[in-house]
Formats: structure tokens, C-alpha cells, sequence
């Protein structure tokens, strides 16, 4: 199972330049809104894209996608941990969190 982080860990690391971000969410929710600086990386393009996208395995690595309801975040973070990836975490409460605390946000 992939650990969690909080709000707060994860600003902090965010602030630090500590983190990469992936949006498990994707396509027109990634271009809509996404946490600052992330990549999209979603669960069907994590066997051809993870090397590119993420080079560095020994690299801290949050996954998040909307909610603790959507299982996404979590999937992609397995698949990259089953990858070799060895400082995977996810964001559980997702960018729906991190919105309505009133934190920034980028689109596409």
C-alpha cells in the first residue's frame, strides 16, 4: 500500500521544490486545473511514459487525482512503485482539497 501525504506535508514539499507532482486524473482535467508543476501521467500510459516523464526513480513522486473516492491516484502510484519508483506517495484528498483550501493552481 502507497503512503499518504497531507496538505500540509505536501505544500511544504511543493514549496521546497522537494516533490513531483503527477496528475493521475489526465486529458481535460489535467488541462483545466492541475497542483503547480505537475505532469499528467495517467494509469494506461504508465508503462510507456514513466521513464520518460519520471527519469529519476529514486525521485519524490505524489500521485493525486480528485478525491479519496477516485482510485487513481493510488493505481498509478502502485504501478510506479512495481516500476522500481522508491519514494512514491499519494495525495489522497486530491486537488478538490487543495482548491478549496485556496491554493493556487495551474491549466494548460
Amino acid at each position: 500500500m502507497t503512503a499518504s501525504i497531507t496538505r500540509d506535508e505536501l505544500k511544504a514539499a511543493i514549496d521546497a521544490g522537494a516533490v513531483t507532482l503527477v496528475d493521475a486524473l489526465g486529458g481535460e482535467y489535467y488541462a483545466k486545473q492541475h497542483l503547480p508543476g505537475a505532469v499528467a501521467l495517467v494509469l494506461t500510459d504508465v508503462d510507456a511514459q514513466a521513464s520518460t516523464v519520471l527519469p529519476d526513480r529514486d525521485a519524490a513522486i505524489v500521485t493525486y487525482c480528485s478525491n479519496f473516492a477516485c482510485p487513481n491516484s493510488g493505481q498509478v502510484a502502485e504501478r510506479l512503485t512495481a516500476l522500481g519508483y522508491t519514494d512514491v506517495r499519494k495525495y489522497g484528498d486530491g486537488i478538490e482539497d487543495w482548491v478549496a483550501a485556496g491554493l493556487p493552481t495551474e491549466s494548460a
